[in-house]
């Protein structure tokens, strides 16, 4: 691993500025500390600042000594309503509120790339450090692009990074093209007819027909999509109901589907609204469905990969993975990517509890990885 000594002398800093933000997790569109820290440092390295972007989002701008292109760096910020079960002695502050996607390595890891690069600037072009809200499905990349980012920081290229629990300590992957999944969210409500448990024949029971839905949902892919097109349809949710004696009038699905073929996601919400309102026809009730788009399909530049395979190679040597497999799972990145050309690549930092899990914690040994990452990337492609 080359990790240059100057980056490998902060590595104790980054540790405290990672663990610090682990104790003190906040949610999408409330990254208000988050945030005040990420400003505060890049205000001290020099770095123009802009806050409030997206909401809660930063951005810092530093030009290198010589000309050169416009390089966007991005990392989320948020953290995830789930109740840490670490132990660690950086644990959560906040109950119900942890890191469990890592966003507070992907923060610090940035911050380490700015200070490095802030305090000899000897590369070409100019580098646009993008601390984004809301990464986990409250649309923070879309909020920022709403509120002008690419038209106030204009890229040349933009660049991501995730950190890895599945991948063996050290890796970094890349896969050309589309290499994340797009997905939209659904809730789906059905208004019956409450009665008493004990006369049901008195009432429609909103219980037994959504859970008739969630069977018939299940049907829809592998009826209705071709065996090719990877679509997965999960239902997530069933809420009814509050007391043992009473059938409730209303009962409520939600759920996700998961896609990389734009019309094969389409044609998913078209037969789950024809599910709707089938069931709606045949009990004499309202059966509502709400499908929105929260993440697009996140498609690597092809060219552009092939630079992150090269610096990658350059960083681990043989744990440079150029990929082929596509992962089901969703990030918001992908917006960013429709409009500047852009990669996200990902950092293993050995097997563990995996993303999302209340066991989860990430091995800060592998910050100043993240950090070389990113600077190879404005040093290569600022002068490419």
């Amino acid at each position: 691993m080359t990790i240059p000594q100057r980056l490998q002398d902060y590595a104790s800093d980054l540790t405290a500025i990672r663990r610090d933000l682990h104790q003190h997790p906040e949610l999408g569109f409330q990254e208000v500390r988050t945030a005040a820290i990420v400003a505060a440092e890049l205000q001290r390295l020099g770095l123009a600042v802009t806050t409030g972007l997206g909401k809660t989002g930063v951005v810092g701008v530093l030009k290198g000594n010589r000309p050169g292109r416009t390089i966007g760096l991005r990392a989320d910020m948020d953290a995830l309503p789930i109740h840490e079960q670490t132990n660690l002695p950086y644990a959560s502050k906040t109950p119900g509120v942890m890191h469990a996607c890592g966003h507070d390595a992907h923060t610090t890891m940035l911050l380490g790339a700015a200070r490095y690069l802030a305090e000899d600037p000897d590369f070409a072009g100019t580098a646009v450090f993008i601390f984004q809200p809301a990464e986990e499905g409250l649309g923070g990349a879309r909020a920022m692009i709403a509120d002008g980012l690419f038209d106030r920081f204009p890229c040349d290229e933009v660049y991501t990074l995730h950190n890895s629990p599945y991948q063996a300590p050290g890796v970094i992957g890349v896969t050309p093209g589309p290499a994340l999944a797009g997905a939209n969210f659904f809730d789906i409500t059905i208004t019956a007819k409450g009665c008493h448990a004990a006369s049901p024949e008195t009432g429609i029971d909103s219980l037994v027909i959504a859970a008739s839905l969630v069977g018939q949902i299940q049907t829809i892919v592998s009826r209705n999509i071709k065996p090719t097109d990877p679509v997965v349809v999960s239902v997530t949710q069933f809420h009814a109901g509050a007391a043992y004696n009473v059938i409730p009038e209303v009962a409520t699905l939600a759920g996700t589907v998961r896609y990389f073929n734009r019309d094969a996601a389409a044609r998913v919400t078209e037969r789950m609204q024809a599910l709707c309102d089938g069931t709606a026809a045949a009990h004499g009730i309202e059966v509502k469905l709400d499908m929105r788009n929260v993440f697009d399909v996140l498609e690597n530049d092809p060219t552009l990969s092939q630079h992150v395979y090269a610096v990658a190679r350059d960083l681990v040597g043989d744990k440079a993975e150029l990929r082929t497999e596509r992962v089901m799972g969703s990030e918001d990145f992908a917006d960013m990517a429709q409009i500047v050309p852009g990669v996200q690549c990902t950092i293993g930092h050995g097997i563990g509890p995996a993303l999302h899990n209340p066991g989860f914690n990430f091995d800060d040994a592998f910050l100043t990885l993240g950090s070389a990452y990113y600077i190879r990337m404005v040093e290569t492609r600022g002068a490419a």
